[in-house]
């Protein structure tokens, strides 16, 4: 066989898989949805489930040491998100995005099952928490490139004139498993009770996140590959051999070509994406973990008033994701993206202190505020992927996605904890203000559709 001939076999024999199957773009929205799903859903009930497995599997003289411990191996998590989202999604985008979404959504399922599994502290001693600390760092390699994978894979696969509603279903995907998770621990409750679920009904939790990781594992086996990876690595892939032909090297000893130089290219685009992810982050952790707090703290409801108006406001939030994409397959994905932001930045503010003054309830600002996160959420994800290429897609939106998540989202909490203690609390709102203002002002960094590569090379 010849240089060429070996360039030109097709990608998923030169990766040594078979081939995928025909494309189905309902299939892949099911995959790059399901896999939302099961992210959202294994990230979420670690958090909802530590107050009942830390007396069990962590070490401490007090139950409340022992769930800081717990709560420790979730922020660690976060750390290794920005890791996972350049070495998995540098996979994603040489070997396929396929590949690299099969992979992230077994090592999330595979953490699942191994949480369920592990033996008590009583038992194995300090393994135990190790295990579970290992555990949470690969699930947290895995979930900082899942959803890069998918914003690749929504990017190249969804029809042309439906790719902003695609991007909103397959994000949606990331609220219906945080709902799910809350609804597997009222099962668990209702089933074992309290004192059954600390007692190790914890366990069927995480089973069942393994399970239903498989099942995703499982579909996304069954999807098509992408058509602009597959050209675009057949192109690469025929520049490379003609170059080693030139050399007289074998073509096997061509690598990809490193994706920094490309990176460093795209340095704005790259803060754009950060700006944009941070303004998001920062609006949903605090409406959808902290608002209850902060609610009960500046008198306006109670925490089971707001967590109960929540659930209105989850509504909202799918609703005007829905809409937000097909409204930007229609007119274009910045207007509705400035609008989602313009609202947060201009209107946090004043509802949160109309809400706290009394003359406005506490459902309404939670469904107000969750309506105008969906709209840059309905688009952030197809929207990023095409501001780069396809040869650094997943790494390029992984990378600075992460980073902005890990920054503003695993440490919101831990601010509003701090500003509560030194009696501020009531400055909090300016902070997803001012995040979404930065949101608005980084979107005028870009076009609407800057990049021209997301349909296959002819």
């Amino acid at each position: 066989m010849t240089s060429t001939e070996q360039a030109r076999v097709p990608v998923a024999d030169a990766v040594g898989t078979t081939p995928a199957p025909a494309r189905r773009p309902r299939r892949e929205l099911a995959a790059a949805t399901v896999g939302s799903v099961v992210e959202a859903y294994d990230w979420t009930i670690y958090g909802i489930l530590a107050p009942y497995f830390a007396e069990a599997l962590f070490p401490g003289s007090s139950p409340t040491a022992k769930l800081i411990a717990a709560y420790l191996g979730f922020a660690l998590g976060f750390l290794v998100r920005p890791l996972g989202s350049v070495l998995i999604g540098r996979l994603t985008d040489t070997r396929g995005r396929r590949y690299g979404l099969t992979l992230t959504v077994g090592l999330i399922a595979a953490g699942s099952l191994f949480l369920a599994v592990i033996p008590g502290y009583a038992s194995i001693g300090l393994a135990a928490p190790l295990l579970v600390v290992g555990a949470r760092l690969v699930q947290g390699l895995s979930v900082g490139a899942e959803n890069p994978s998918v914003a690749a894979y929504v990017t190249e696969t969804a029809p042309a004139g439906r790719r902003y509603f695609y991007s909103a279903v397959s994000y949606g995907g990331v609220v219906l498993g945080s709902a799910l998770s809350f609804i597997v621990m009222n099962v668990l409750l209702g089933v074992f009770g309290e004192s059954g679920v600390e007692d190790g009904g914890w366990r069927f939790g995480f089973v069942f996140g393994g399970l239903l990781g498989l099942t995703a594992l499982w579909i996304r086996r069954g999807a098509a590959e992408s058509a602009v990876f597959t050209a675009s690595t057949r192109d690469s892939g025929q520049a490379r051999a003609d170059a080693a032909a030139t050399a007289a090297a074998p073509p096997a000893a061509a690598k990809a070509p490193s994706p920094w130089p490309v990176l460093r290219s795209h340095l704005g685009r790259l803060a754009v994406v950060f700006a944009i992810t941070s303004g998001a982050t920062t609006a949903f952790y605090f409406v959808t973990v902290d608002f209850p707090s902060y609610a009960d703290s500046v008198g306006a409801a109670t925490k089971e008033e707001t967590s109960a108006a929540l659930l209105l406001g989850m509504v909202a939030l799918l609703l005007a994701m829905l809409g937000g994409g097909k409204a930007a397959d229609r007119f274009g994905a910045l207007p509705v993206l400035r609008t989602g932001f313009a609202g947060l930045a201009l209107g946090t503010v004043p509802l949160l202190a109309a809400m706290e003054a009394g003359r406005v309830p506490v459902q309404l600002v939670t469904v107000v505020l969750l309506f105008l996160l969906g709209l840059p959420l309905a688009v952030s994800n197809v929207f990023a992927g095409q501001l780069f290429p396809p040869a650094v897609r997943a790494v390029a939106v992984g990378l600075p996605t992460a980073a902005a998540i890990s920054l503003f989202g695993g440490t919101f909490p831990m601010l509003a904890e701090l500003l509560r203690s030194a009696g501020l609390g009531g400055r909090l709102p300016w902070w997803p203000a001012l995040t979404a203002a930065a949101a608005l002002a980084a979107s005028w960094g870009v076009r609407d559709h800057p990049m021209s590569s997301v349909t296959p090379h002819a």
